[in-house]
């Protein structure tokens, strides 16, 4: 059956959330504050690679889905879906996208819609801050009048196998009844849900699944510095200890770890065991601290090099491949590559960079050359740094023609002029 469903932010969530929906029949209004988004939504142009620019005009030729900043257009809605950000400030969750959102669909509310928060948040938002501003603004009773619930997005950009339709969706509601209104729609468009008892639960299980990957990361980044110093392929290691087909599971070492999830995501967890039990989420902690300084041994990795070479980084030409946090995407929220950017401009280094995949207008250092990949830049550079592994370079032109060469994703085999992080 189709119904009005409003979406509340239109970038990486809730995007390809809208595309989705408005496929399944349903007519989906895309609410977004940045009128310069909402305006090449409606030209027909997609932001993000997952959802194709053609697809996105037909569903706008079919008219089922409107992309907004027109706040009246959420009137009428049956189901609200918040995908606003939810950055860190100062260390702290900031979450007044969140209590806009809920703030704009208070007034709107009628009984029986249900509203859905998917926002990475601590455990608790829902219930605690989500459902006291519907409640007081509308006079409804969450639950009884309305429905709400807590939905973790699990958005893989790039990733060519698992995307919305076909990955499991965890759902949950305030009460059972809220429970089969989130699950209602959510298995309208997707293959999987996995029902869990409470919002509570929801929430924590997105912190779990990406403080576990943090931490595990960051292990393997610190047994890559060790091993590095202690002579030992971390890589032929890891490859071996992979063989294993039990009881281990693989993470690679690498720049940094960025986007929204992993340099963001575990703190909401280590901050409300923090505010709550007035303990330190120690193992957080320690994630945080190696993987932030990733960027460091890269560059520290490369003045070592320069310096076994008798050169110096100041005044050099280093050329950076890629500058988004994950390969074949654009995203450079929290990227890595520009905090390597920024130190190696720091020491006296020119630098240029080129990433096929994040257009012209995405803000990076201004002294940053954006240059396309090619032998030319790759011949003139001092060092070349391979910092997202995108299918879109050569690989077999960068040791052809660079003539020193870091390699943080093993993608190049190791040699005189090619070392490995």
């Amino acid at each position: 059956m189709s119904s009005k469903i409003a979406i509340l932010g239109q970038g990486y969530v809730g995007l390809p959330l809208a595309v989705r929906a408005a496929r399944a029949g349903h007519r989906v209004v895309g609410y977004d504050i940045d009128g310069e988004r909402v305006k090449r939504l409606v030209a027909g142009e997609s932001y993000i690679e997952d959802v194709p620019s053609a697809e996105l005009t037909a569903l706008l030729e079919a008219g089922s889905y409107l992309p907004t900043a027109d706040t009246a257009e959420l009137d009428g809605f049956d189901i609200a879906v918040i995908t606003v950000p939810t950055p860190l400030k100062d260390g702290v969750p900031h979450l007044s996208h969140v209590e806009d959102a809920a703030r704009l669909l208070a007034s709107r509310l009628r009984p029986g819609v249900t509203v859905v928060l998917e926002s990475t948040t601590y455990p608790g938002t829902t219930a605690e801050l989500v459902g006291p501003i519907l409640e007081e603004d509308s006079g409804l009773v969450a639950g009884e009048g309305f429905f709400l619930g807590y939905s973790p997005e699990r958005i893989d950009p790039g990733n060519p196998t698992w995307h919305l339709g076909n990955t499991p969706k965890v759902v949950s509601g305030v009460n059972e009844a809220s429970l089969a209104a989130v699950r209602s729609f959510y298995d309208s468009i997707t293959e999987t849900t996995v029902p869990v008892r409470t919002p509570e639960v929801a929430e924590l299980s997105k912190l779990v699944e990406n403080t576990f990957r943090h931490v595990n990361i960051a292990l393997v980044n610190e047994i890559a510095m060790y091993a590095h110093e202690l002579g030992i392929d971390v890589w032929e290691a890891l490859d071996a200890a992979a063989s294993k087909p039990f009881g281990f599971m693989r993470f690679t070492p690498g720049p940094g770890v960025g986007g929204h999830c992993l340099p963001v995501d575990p703190e909401y967890l280590s901050w409300r065991v923090h505010r709550t039990l007035g303990r330190r989420f120690r193992f957080v902690e320690l994630a945080n601290h190696i993987n932030g300084h990733m960027p460091d041994h890269v560059v520290q990795r490369l003045l070592l090099a320069f310096n076994a070479r008798r050169r110096s980084l100041n005044g050099a030409r280093v050329l950076l491949l890629g500058l988004a946090y994950k390969a074949n995407t654009g995203d450079v929220r929290e990227s890595p590559a520009l905090k390597v950017a920024e130190l190696l401009i720091g020491l006296g280094a020119e630098v240029r960079a080129a990433d096929p995949h994040v257009v012209e207008s995405v803000t990076v250092d201004s002294s940053v050359r954006r240059v396309d990949f090619g032998p030319a830049e790759l011949s003139a550079a001092d060092a070349v740094l391979l910092l997202t592994d995108h299918d879109a370079f050569d690989y077999a032109a960068i040791p052809r023609h660079a003539p020193y060469v870091l390699d943080c994703r093993r993608r190049l085999e190791p040699s005189a002029s090619v070392d490995i992080l």
